[in-house]
């Protein structure tokens, strides 16, 4: 695995042994970002479940200005940090180990967000659960806060071909890229979905952790 295109280019990647994680391919991520390379150059970029940083850190080399990568499991963090402090993208990235069902999306000491790019790589059998009254469902209802998310957001969603989730009305499939048997949607705002009036993260039940490096 490596960095494609950049100032980064040609940096390898370190990617977590067995299935944890699923690398995105250089043919796949080749395709992906030569569609969306208008929408990331000077943004500020959400990975989540980002596994070792494949793509967000292209995202960085390319030109995006930061890079907030959440990842729960403790191997694949392990390795993203490594990834980050490979390329010396250490100034511009923060790996934060939370659940994203859980996390504010919004990591204590930084003001790198409202985000104008998202990925979002769940595994596979978690997009079942993108749908009402499910916490993933829940998380895009939040991400698509003004506070969280640019009016022009784009949110890359990948899965497996034909996969089936159900999406908020606040977000609308603009475009589906098929790639062997990976499924790449590019998903765009419809309209911000506020708190509501005097409503906090924590009286949500949402965590705001603190993206520690070392854990």
């Amino acid at each position: 695995m490596r960095i494609i295109s950049g100032r980064f280019r040609r940096r390898t990647l370190q990617a977590n042994p067995g299935n944890t994680t699923r690398p995105i391919t250089d043919r796949a991520k080749v395709i992906l970002f030569d569609n969306i390379e208008r929408f990331f150059k000077g943004q500020r970029v959400l990975d989540i479940f980002c596994g070792t940083g494949s793509l967000g850190l292209e995202a960085l080399s390319r030109g995006a200005e930061t890079c907030v990568f959440i990842e729960q499991d403790h191997r694949a963090f392990e390795l993203l940090k490594a990834n980050i402090a490979h390329v010396g993208a250490t100034e511009i990235a923060v790996p934060w180990r939370v659940s994203a069902l859980k996390s504010s999306l919004k990591p204590r000491g930084t003001l790198w967000y409202p985000y104008g790019l998202v990925f979002f790589d769940p595994p596979y059998v978690m997009l079942k659960d993108v749908r009402p009254g499910e916490p993933l469902y829940r998380m895009f209802l939040r991400l698509a806060r003004p506070d969280i998310t640019t009016e022009d957001v784009l949110v890359v969603l990948r899965g497996p071909e034909c996969a089936e989730y159900t999406l908020p009305d606040c977000w609308q499939i603009e475009r589906k890229m098929k790639v062997g048997s990976m499924e790449l949607a590019l998903i765009r705002k419809a309209y911000a979905t506020p708190l509501p009036e005097n409503q906090t993260d924590e009286d949500s039940g949402v965590e705001s952790d603190e993206p520690q490096a070392g854990n």
